[in-house]
């Protein structure tokens, strides 16, 4: 009983103090009052204090804390209550990196009509490290944002934009995509007849039958030097969704060994990818030219290093070529210079941490390597047309 009182005291107190916090007229008093204090403890002010009734202080010590006591004890104080009292707002000092776990509130809706796939299981019912759904109940939109996994869709029907680190596509019917992980990736301007499939797993999910360091040499589409996006033939595409439906279809029935089935469907899956993309010459350099695979690459490249490596001779010589030529090639095919699209794959960088992080622009300045936030918001203006700080507003 006595317990019960004590915590009931305590919540009291956390409400009124988190909802009034530290008095401005209360602190306004002690400071002048302790000013007062300060010239007690001079020696010329000691006979006017002795004569008014108040303190005499003279050590210099004395005379930093009555300056210091207030704001530190009411800065400690109001924290301290925040916190007793679950107020203590959380920062978000990072871009986040979702995972299977947390993923999907960001592309699925609450409420879904259709039974394929996960699209309205029961956790109970889920493969570990893998999810298998129709876009029916797809959000209008998906990212920017980083996953810690990899991505298979497949375009059935109705058209979709999609962008992975600098390369764009349009997604048409017959398309199968893929996405690894801890690229900046988007969804956006997905039609109203759009209809597909997706599946999401993780680099373990495969492990008995492929490890992941060698994915992308087993399926070229993952690797740096693929082709991330292509079409297949109707036929092509009938087998796919055939293996789709064969790994819903133990999903629901919950069989022993279904997780086994769905790892060995999955494996076919990508092994028809890999027929469609060999019967196209995906996997020969000679289907395109010289200049577009190199572009392709470097592409691929700022992608992964743009943090670190912002200098285009940087990347001419991860890719064996000269800075000049390199310049030249993409310039030709793109009409922008190397350093443009280095700069835009920062600039996406940039829009990811205002929108998903509590970062200051200053924050945000230097972690992204600028000399100071100036130099952040010109750059940040010439690439998105409006400062730092309205770009978040206009997002958030």
């Amino acid at each position: 009983m006595r317990l019960r009182k004590i915590l009931a005291t305590v919540l009291a107190f956390c409400m009124a103090s988190a909802a009034t916090g530290p008095s401005k007229d209360s602190l306004s008093v002690s400071m002048k009052r302790d000013n007062q204090r300060l010239k007690c403890a001079d020696s010329t002010g000691r006979s006017m204090c002795l004569e008014k009734g108040l303190p005499v202080y003279s050590f210099f010590p004395k005379r930093v804390f009555l300056i210091k006591d207030y704001f530190v004890f009411y800065y400690f104080y109001y924290k301290f209550v925040l916190y007793l009292c679950g107020k203590m707002p959380v920062k978000k000092a990072d871009i986040p990196q979702y995972d299977l776990d947390n993923f999907r509130p960001v592309h699925r809706v609450d409420v879904v009509s259709s039974s394929f796939g996960y699209n309205a299981l029961d956790k109970s019912k889920f493969i570990p490290d893998f999810e298998l759904y129709s876009s029916v109940g797809l959000v209008g939109s998906v990212g920017p944002l980083r996953s810690e996994f990899y991505r298979i869709s497949i375009t059935v029907s109705g058209s979709v934009d999609m962008q992975i680190g600098l390369e764009q596509f349009r997604l048409q019917p017959r398309t199968i995509g893929f996405t690894v992980p801890h690229q900046i990736f988007q969804k956006d301007n997905i039609s109203k007849d759009a209809f597909g499939y997706y599946m999401l797993f993780k680099a373990t999910f495969l492990q008995d039958l492929l490890p992941a360091v060698r994915l992308p040499e087993e399926f070229p589409f993952f690797g740096l030097n693929g082709t991330p996006l292509f079409r297949m033939s109707e036929d092509e595409l009938n087998r796919i969704i055939g293996l789709v439906q064969k790994m819903d279809e133990e999903i629901q029935l919950s069989r022993s060994g279904k997780a086994k089935a769905v790892q060995l469907y999955l494996y076919l899956l990508l092994l028809e990818a890999r027929r469609s993309y060999e019967r196209q010459g995906l996997n020969n350099d000679t289907t395109v030219s010289a200049g577009d695979h190199l572009v392709s690459r470097f592409y691929r490249l700022v992608a992964i290093h743009y943090l670190s490596k912002r200098q285009v001779s940087d990347y001419a010589q991860l890719l064996g070529v000269s800075a000049n030529h390199l310049n030249k090639m993409v310039k030709e095919i793109t009409g922008r210079t190397a350093s443009d699209c280095i700069r835009e794959m920062l600039a996406q960088e940039a829009k990811l941490l205002l929108r998903y992080t509590d970062n200051s622009i200053s924050e945000i300045a230097y972690k992204l390597d600028f000399s100071d936030p100036a130099s952040f918001n010109r750059f940040f203006k010439a690439s998105a047309n409006a400062t730092p700080l309205s770009w978040r507003k206009m997002h958030i």
